[in-house]
């Protein structure tokens, strides 16, 4: 593995991109720790200190950021807004017909399509921006459990600066992503993803053996393993349809007659549904938060304190369950909206293709229909399983938050880096090399 790597730092080409990933990668960890305008960053690490963010209802969106939500930096609103803006205009696909069109149009509406996400992103920003910042000017950010101002001074100039600069910042996160994608090794805004997850791993790691010990710390690693080696297997795994494409003659040529298929995998939904079951329960986490009294002394309602006892700690059995059946819930409906049978199913009677022992048109529709059907239930219950192992981990080994191997956290990073790896492989395959990859 590590001659591989040589040899991709020994090709010109492929050195002057990853160079220039790790460039950008380097300027993205750095605004992390660059406080906004208006922010006490004094303040910040003494809250940060307090460890009274565990169990808050940003934690999740603090994870995607690499801990510059907390910190309320320039690039506090991380990836986010473009994730969900780009989640939101696949949803628009099925129900405005002008961006189903766009996506049908090729190249030309892609770009279109991008060109309206990257619209949606700015919009989210200004939308995360001013939420972010009400919930710092009034203790909600720490859970009203640090009595230190955020922001000490909180006039109209300030607040408005604050909100164009982390609008600018997730503008900028989203070129460098942007850029990587064009003139790196791919997948950029994956790998910015990644690198936030991967920036969090050390120090939680170091908090797991400081308050449990190296007992405890060796469990950890030995699940984490475990989950790797399970997910890199089920990511993998996918369902073969043969497709047969009749020979067709045009003039003294003859074209077709070959013999395909169609990968399907069993996790098509990938982490999507995950983000989307995390995201519906912390919205009731985040109602309470900002109805809870910060005046000392006063009691919150009873719905308020149902909320912080339930549906706020991952380790109540009421809160798994819910995870796990939204989870799956998920899974179902974007399965069902991003994959269409009957398209598929035209696209390859447009071609002369066909399933050997289906027939071409409706039959083939509902062939794949039922295939997919038949293999998200397992799909859905592997995601429901991997993004309950953290919320086991609360109550079997104690590791509380700090447990590094989420979920959400092991999905994204070895689907990152499986597909990476396979680029740098292909590239390196396309110049006569071995690759990485034997």
């Amino acid at each position: 593995m590590l001659t591989a790597i040589g040899r991709a730092f020994r090709t010109p080409d492929l050195r002057r991109k990853l160079l220039f990933t790790l460039m950008i990668i380097a300027v993205y960890r750095l605004g992390v720790f660059i406080p906004a305008p208006g922010v006490s960053y004094t303040n910040v690490q003494q809250c940060l200190n307090l460890n009274v963010t565990q169990g808050g209802a940003y934690q999740f969106i603090n994870l995607f950021s690499g801990g510059a939500l907390l910190q309320v930096s320039i690039f506090a609103l991380g990836i986010m807004p473009y994730i969900t803006a780009s989640i939101i205009v696949q949803l628009l696909r099925v129900i405005v017909p002008r961006f189903q069109e766009l996506h049908e149009e090729g190249q030309s509406g892609q770009a279109k399509l991008t060109q309206w996400t990257r619209y949606l992103t700015i919009a989210l920003g200004v939308l995360n921006a001013t939420t972010l910042i009400t919930t710092a000017r009034t203790g909600a950010l720490f859970n009203n459990q640090c009595p230190l101002p955020i922001i000490p001074d909180d006039n109209i100039v300030t607040i408005l600066l604050m909100i164009v600069t982390l609008t600018a910042g997730t503008g900028l996160i989203m070129w460098m992503g942007e850029l990587i994608t064009e003139k790196g090794v791919g997948n950029g805004m994956s790998l910015l993803i990644f690198t936030s997850i991967a920036s969090g791993f050390p120090s939680s790691m170091g908090a797991i053996q400081q308050a449990k010990g190296w007992g405890v710390f060796s469990i950890v690693i030995a699940i984490g393993l475990v989950i790797v080696v399970g997910v890199i297997f089920v990511e993998q795994s996918q369902r073969r349809i043969p497709v047969q494409y009749a020979k067709r003659m045009i003039g003294r040529r003859s074209f077709g007659g070959t013999t395909t298929y169609i990968p399907l995998k069993v996790n098509m939904a990938g982490v999507i549904p995950v983000i989307f079951a995390s995201s519906m329960l912390y919205l009731p986490a985040l109602i309470a938060q900002f109805n809870t009294p910060h005046e000392p002394g006063k009691t919150p309602p009873e719905w308020v304190q149902w909320i912080n006892g339930n549906l706020v700690k991952g380790d109540h059995p009421l809160y798994m369950i819910l995870y796990f059946v939204l989870i799956i819930f998920f899974t179902y409906f974007y399965v069902t909206i991003t994959f269409n049978p009957e398209e598929v199913s035209d696209n390859m009677t447009k071609y002369g293709g066909f399933i050997p022992g289906v027939r071409a048109g409706r039959p083939t529709a509902d062939y794949l229909r039922h295939v997919i059907s038949r293999i998200t239930l397992p799909g859905a219950l592997y995601l429901g399983l991997i993004a309950a192992v953290p919320l086991v981990a609360l109550v079997s080994v104690g590791a509380n938050q700090n447990f590094p191997f989420g979920g959400t956290s092991i999905l994204i990073m070895v689907g990152v880096g499986l597909e990476t790896v396979k680029q740098i492989d292909a590239q390196l395959q396309q110049r006569h090399y071995e690759g990485l990859l034997r």
